[in-house]
């Protein structure tokens, strides 16, 4: 529907008015499809990431830079877990988020504007988050105003690990404590006795459990 189709009667009949609102009128249907693919997150870099993080309130200036996460040779984090230095990046930390994880942390600000506080949104919230990775999330709420948050099946790369010590990814009620964060020891699920799932496996499938804390 065009707006020229609300046009009320009193006015329908009148060629120049019609004419007038079709040429004022016209073009904001592709400026609209036009901002909705600079906006969209899914596809938005640079400073259109910037605005996106701005309406919602998260910058990807961080507070505290994250050391240890650039690649490098014979020492960890090294291919697919480090990102690549730049002669613009600091050499005592990175303090400014890189695109693909800016995008994630502004994901995780916005499902969390829109969580009711259940454990099961918070499933939802991080299953959303860490779709299509081998990364499975698991919570475990401790009853006592504290809880762990885990990533199992994979390691998580060493950029994705800060985030989440950092808080920058948390889907927790105000007033409850992470008590850490729990990651395999390799590329596997979790060892556990008396429990085989996705997230845990018993012996001699499962990986140990690393406690993360937060930072």
């Amino acid at each position: 529907m065009s707006y020229t189709d609300l046009i009320t009667s009193e006015h329908a009949q009148k060629p120049k008015f019609t004419a007038l609102v079709s040429a004022l009128t016209g073009p904001m249907p592709s400026m609209q499809s036009a901002l909705n693919g600079v906006f969209d997150l899914d596809v938005a870099v640079g400073e259109q990431l910037d605005f996106i993080g701005q309406w919602v309130g998260i910058s990807r200036n961080l507070k505290t830079p994250i050391t240890d996460v650039f690649f490098s040779l014979d020492i960890a984090p090294g291919l697919d877990s480090g990102i690549v230095w730049t002669p613009y990046t600091p050499t005592q930390g990175l303090e400014q988020l890189p695109d693909d994880q800016y995008r994630l942390v502004i994901r995780a600000r916005i499902l969390n504007n829109q969580w009711d506080g259940s454990l099961t949104q918070a499933y939802a919230i991080y299953d959303a988050l860490f779709a299509g990775s081998a990364l499975v999330p698991f919570i475990q709420d401790n009853a006592d105003l504290t809880m762990y948050i885990g990533l199992t099946g994979a390691i998580p790369d060493a950029l994705t690990l800060a985030m989440l010590t950092q808080g920058l990814l948390n889907a927790k009620p105000g007033g409850v404590r992470v008590l850490s964060y729990v990651t395999p020891s390799a590329n596997a699920p979790i060892f556990a006795l008396d429990v085989q799932n996705t997230s845990f496996a018993g012996l001699d499938s499962g990986a140990i459990a690393v406690f993360n804390a937060p930072q």
